[in-house]
């Protein structure tokens, strides 16, 4: 569906405004002003290597994942920024408008995100994919909320865990701190898998506290299926309801175990795009008395970062 409307917008009329209207030249470059306005501002690497530091150095395996998706953020941030300024130029005339910038200003005006900045030159994830333009920069709003409030703040109780360009990475940094925790104990990191359970919070406000070792996260939805507080199981979706978000979900990582037959391992997914590129992991979800994990396989039940 989305590809078909965006079939559609490309074939509208590209021309300006006409009879003294607006020109699409002059809403794009107000909307380019806005955008430079509200832009977080860049991290310095020397500044963050020290509040790093202070968190406890690069000894620390989550602290160097969060070092590593603060260096891809500052290439979004400079990436967005060095192009809205060039757009600006070449509106003025001041500068050639090449061919990314002519994409750009057309993506702007339709609302929708520039494909150079979602993606590489070889169509690889650049950032992060969201259909509209608003919801992206949202986005780059949040997400930089959460790595300056780790920074200048620490551990935040709750990740959101949809907000990190490999989420993936925050899982496994976890489990190389919870196996360093059982040293004594002569624990692994082959032999450890991760184990998870939904809370009873609601929302991440809710989390006063870090747990004792492993993670929280939120901001995860559910597909194919709902989630009953009251029975702390998987339940049937509601009519017309596609989607419902799960509390905060409890992450750690654990020895290996012997399977209870009510869980189902429900695969997290980076996007609603099925396939092993975004399966990020699973997490255990409790089945109902009556409705065992086959039926939510059958279901095609999976756990959503962005829908």
């Amino acid at each position: 569906a989305n590809a078909l409307f965006k079939t559609l917008g490309d074939t509208q009329p590209k021309g300006g405004g006409g009879d003294g209207g607006v020109s699409r030249e002059d809403v794009v470059y107000e909307k380019a002003s806005e955008l430079l306005s509200r832009i977080p501002e860049d991290y310095e690497e020397d500044d963050y290597k020290v509040k790093i530091k202070k968190l406890g150095g690069m000894t620390v395996p989550m602290n160097i994942f969060l070092f590593q998706e603060i260096q891809r953020f500052q290439n979004v941030i400079a990436k967005v920024r060095f192009t809205l300024t060039q757009l600006q130029l070449a509106i003025k005339g001041e500068v050639v408008m090449s061919s990314e910038l002519q994409e750009t200003l057309q993506s702007i005006f339709d609302a929708s995100v520039p494909w150079h900045w979602e993606n590489t030159l070889t169509g690889d994830e650049f950032s992060w994919r969201l259909p509209s333009l608003g919801l992206w920069f949202t986005s780059l709003l949040n997400r930089d909320d959460q790595y300056r409030k780790w920074l200048n703040s620490g551990r935040p109780n709750s990740f959101w865990f949809s907000g990190f360009f490999n989420p993936a990475g925050l899982l496994t940094a976890m489990k190389q701190e919870v196996t360093r925790k059982h040293k004594s104990e002569k624990w692994a990191l082959d032999d450890v898998v991760l184990k998870s359970e939904v809370t009873n919070f609601e929302s991440k406000s809710q989390v006063k506290n870090q747990p004792d070792e492993g993670i929280y996260v939120h901001g995860l939805s559910l597909e194919g299926a709902a989630w009953s507080r009251a029975e702390a199981t998987l339940a049937e979706s509601e009519p017309k309801i596609l989607y419902t978000d799960l509390p905060v979900l409890y992450i750690t990582a654990a020895r290996k175990t012997k399977v209870d037959p009510r869980i189902y391992d429900c695969p997290i997914y980076k996007y609603s795009v099925r396939g092993d590129k975004y399966l990020l992991a699973y997490a255990s979800l409790t089945c109902p008395s009556d409705k065992p994990p086959s039926h939510w396989i059958i279901r095609g039940t999976a756990l959503l970062c962005n829908r």
